[in-house]
């Protein structure tokens, strides 16, 4: 549940100030996500992953380009 507050928190910030919190918020998801499978079991994970995997979207889009090898276009 902080995860969320959190990240609608980084949602309200301007876009130059989303990179500290993001990122740690993006490193802090899979030990929130372990704990939640280790509580709650398999369903309830599945739903955090999807909501992860929806408030990350773009990063991960782009985390993805660039494992592949593409030169991702970084909006200004």
């Amino acid at each position: 549940m902080s995860l969320v507050f959190a990240a609608a928190i980084v949602a309200l910030l301007s876009m130059v100030q989303h990179y500290v919190p993001g990122v740690t918020l993006l490193l802090a998801v899979p030990v929130l996500l372990g704990w939640i499978v280790w509580d709650h079991g398999g369903w309830i994970l599945a739903l955090g992953l999807f909501a992860f995997l929806s408030m990350f979207r773009n990063p991960l889009i782009y985390l993805w380009c660039r494992v592949r090898g593409d030169q991702p276009e970084v909006p200004s």
